[in-house]
């Protein structure tokens, strides 16, 4: 029984050693201290403000053109309606200019539509083709010998407003004047021409049986249809039509004043 209390004594004894060794241990805390650093307002760059002085450029000089005189506007208006003649002439006279033109390609005659349309219907429609292309390539052969007979004409015009014409907006004022001053003479030096180029391109011969095939339909009421004084209008009309074109493109278009003359005097003040 002592030796048991012994046991349990020294049970004991070792038991309260370990917890006093615990006890002894210090837990070491190790604090870390947060070193903030204040930033240091950022320092704005001075602006420095350069003021510019502009130093205007001079103008430029513009020189003064001399003013326009009525000899000068009749001299221009003159070149230009030579110059557009012969633009005119060539172009018209050139092969298939008529023909193939269809602002001034020539048809049958009012007066003979009614021809064409019945012949057409009986399947003759070929020889109405045939006739309008002779008809066509007559007003072309025609136009080549045109020229003269314009160029003396526009020789012989007097512009009472010379300055007026020359400064209009209007595009062919000056191939207006010369068609009403003019038309009558021209027409009268033109017919021969185009009578002789309807016969020789063959158109004269055709109309004449497109005419004779639709008087033999019967209960028709019988048509003799004169060509040349129709073919030569319309040629003429061709001709000043083109006329009028190459006026435009002289008023309009510095490049198309293919002279000292015109190009001092279009296009002012436009």
């Amino acid at each position: 029984m002592t030796r048991f209390r012994i046991l349990v004594a020294v049970a004991a004894l070792s038991l309260a050693g370990a917890h006093a060794t615990q006890a002894q241990t210090t837990k070491k805390t190790t604090t870390t201290k947060k070193t903030t650093t204040a930033k240091k307002p950022a320092v704005k760059p001075k602006t420095t403000t350069t003021t510019k002085t502009t130093v205007k450029a001079p103008a430029p000089v513009v020189p003064t053109l001399p003013p326009l005189t009525a000899d000068d506007a009749n001299s221009a208006l003159h070149e230009a309606l030579t110059t557009s003649v012969t633009k005119a002439v060539a172009e018209a006279s050139a092969a298939d200019g008529f023909n193939a033109n269809a602002d001034i390609r020539l048809t049958t005659p009012p007066e003979a539509e009614l021809v064409a349309t019945t012949l057409r219907t009986l399947r003759l429609g070929a020889l109405v083709d045939n006739f309008e292309v002779a008809l066509n390539h007559a007003a072309e052969a025609a136009a080549g010998q045109a020229k003269p007979i314009f160029v003396n004409a526009i020789q012989g015009l007097t512009f009472s407003d010379a300055l007026g014409l020359l400064t209009t907006r209007e595009p062919d004022a000056a191939t207006t004047y010369l068609h009403e001053k003019t038309e009558p003479q021209l027409r009268a030096a033109f017919t021969p021409i185009m009578q002789t180029a309807l016969e020789q391109a063959g158109a004269t011969r055709l109309y004449a049986e497109m005419v004779a095939r639709y008087n033999r339909i019967p209960l028709v009421t019988k048509l003799d249809p004169s060509l040349t004084p129709y073919a030569t209008q319309q040629t003429i009309n061709g001709l000043f039509s083109l006329i009028a074109s190459e006026e435009g493109r002289i008023r309009m278009n510095p490049a198309a004043r293919t002279s000292e003359l015109l190009s001092r005097t279009f296009g002012r003040g436009k």
